[in-house]
This record gives structure tokens, sequence and C-alpha cells, in this order.
């Protein structure tokens, strides 16, 4: 798939379009896992909103994969064995229109799961296989020298934590809201960043 045109984006559309890529394409199959695209994006959302975070993190949680839609790479790029970067295509499509409180998250949420996996052994036993699977493709788990420059991530109990939910949200029984249920979220915090930055 093509890399959208970031042109005819702007803070008055960018709802819009997160959400026709739901509506289009959200049933697609998520990476070998259970459950759809818009399942887990929707789950890890749901759960961010369970736990109490505020709607910046709730709204990383729910955009963290957007990138699988939004880059260049071939839609089976990871079962070629190829790393289709997705995390700096989202960050990178949604930057101008979120708060890093947004876009930290997922940027770093692949560096998460690298980061977790080289400092908590039970985080690494409760990945799924499809996750163990990529884990591979995108560098195994950090080194000491790794982990030490994340950790000094500014955002980073929010990274690790959107990391936590996207982990969980795979499960097929699941019932969550629709995207519409998040998409006034999405746009307070849309204009708020947008005013932060006027």
């Amino acid at each position: 798939m093509n890399a959208p045109d970031m042109t005819t984006l702007n803070a008055d559309t960018i709802v819009d379009f997160i959400g026709d890529i739901f509506a289009r394409r959200g049933a697609e199959s998520y990476l070998g896992e259970r459950v759809t695209m818009s399942q887990h994006m929707l789950q890890a959302a749901q759960l961010a909103e369970q736990a109490g975070a505020a709607e910046p993190v709730i709204v990383s949680a729910l955009l963290h994969d957007i990138g699988h839609y939004t880059n260049e790479f071939p839609e089976d790029a990871l079962a070629q064995g190829t790393d289709n970067l997705h995390e700096e295509a989202g960050a990178r499509v949604l930057a101008p229109f979120f708060p890093k409180a947004v876009t930290d998250p997922i940027l770093h949420h692949v560096a998460a799961k690298r980061y977790l996996c080289a400092t908590d052994p039970a985080y690494f036993r409760q990945l799924s296989d499809a996750s163990v699977h990529t884990l591979n493709l995108q560098g195994g788990p950090m080194d000491a020298d790794e982990v030490a420059a994340f950790a000094k991530e500014p955002n980073v109990d929010a990274i690790v934590q959107v990391r936590i939910w996207d982990d969980q949200g795979k499960d097929p029984a699941i019932t969550t809201p629709d995207f519409d249920h998040y998409a006034p979220m999405i746009a307070r915090v849309v204009a708020a960043h947008q005013k932060d930055i006027a």
C-alpha cells in the first residue's frame, strides 16, 4: 500500500482519515493473531480506558498499529521476513496532529517489547507465537546499553504501558466499543495539540 498523500491531511480531516482506515481495512487479519487489526487496536484502547488512562494515552493505544496501513511496505512484509517499521510510519503520519504523549508510545512500542523482553523474563513467556516471530525480526531483546538508553525516554511509563495493552489486546471473545466511540476523544486531543502549537 502506498503512503498517504500528506498534503490532503490537516487537523480537520485527520479523524475522518483514521476512521476511514478502520472502516476499510480494520477487518484485515492481524499478523497471525486470532483477532483482526481493528479488534486488536480497539481492545488496546478499551484496556487503556478501563485503566483510567489520560485521553492522549488512550488515543495512543488505539492508534499504536496504524502504521501497518500508512507505509509503503507490502502488506505481507512480515510474513516474508522483513520488519515493516510500522511504528515509525505510524508516528510519522500522526506527528503533525498529535502530541508526543500520543506519538511516543506509537514510535517506541516495538522497542518497548524488546525492552520488556530484556528486563522481565515473565513478559517474554506470555508473548504469542506471532509476537515472538516479529520480535526476532525486530532485533530480539535489547542489550544492556539499549535498555539504559530506552529507560531515559521522557514518556517511558506510557510507552511501556501501551505495549502491555498491545499484548493483551488479542482476545477474539472480547467486545469493544467501535471507532465512533473514540472519534470525539481523538478530535479533542488533536484540537488541544493544535492550540498548544499555534
